[in-house]
């Protein structure tokens, strides 16, 4: 019973709530993007290059020719899915894209906070921090200039 509730007490703190909560939105996050790779982004792109379909791009490696992947794996045929792949690296190219543009706008806010002026000071007498607009310190009772 004792390990029961030690991996209760664990599976309950704060960070590993957080961090589940993370991987859940960012299994979300990432059919999103695939949706919007094979669905919207490389319809267009397949067009404009001549009506490639990239779900069907692949080299069979049975000396084989088949019009589909689908009829290819249902034959049993080995293959290279090459055009799978290149939705995969677009995919990971959005999602790459969004992490940066999220860690840029967390940096700027902490520069942002680092730039802030200081609403505290130092006693010169005591070395003790005191508010910034004090005429007398707190710790040791010196009037300052």
């Amino acid at each position: 019973m004792g390990m029961i509730k030690e991996f209760k007490e664990f599976a309950m703190k704060g960070n590993v709530l957080d961090m589940a909560i993370g991987i859940i939105l960012g299994l979300a996050f990432g059919k999103i993007v695939t949706s919007l790779v094979n669905d919207i982004i490389m319809p267009p792109v397949g067009m404009l290059l001549g009506g490639v379909d990239f779900t069907n791009l692949f080299i069979s490696l049975s000396g084989t020719s088949y019009a589909t992947l689908a009829e290819a794996q249902a034959a049993g045929a080995p293959t290279i899915n090459y055009g799978l792949f290149i939705n995969t690296i677009i995919d990971f190219l959005i999602v790459a894209f969004v992490i940066f543009l999220m860690v840029r706008q967390v940096n700027k806010m902490k520069r942002k906070e680092e730039a802030a002026p200081p609403n505290t000071k130092e006693c010169p007498y005591c070395k003790e921090t005191i508010p910034l607009a004090a005429t007398r310190c707190s710790h040791c009772t010196s009037e300052l200039s």
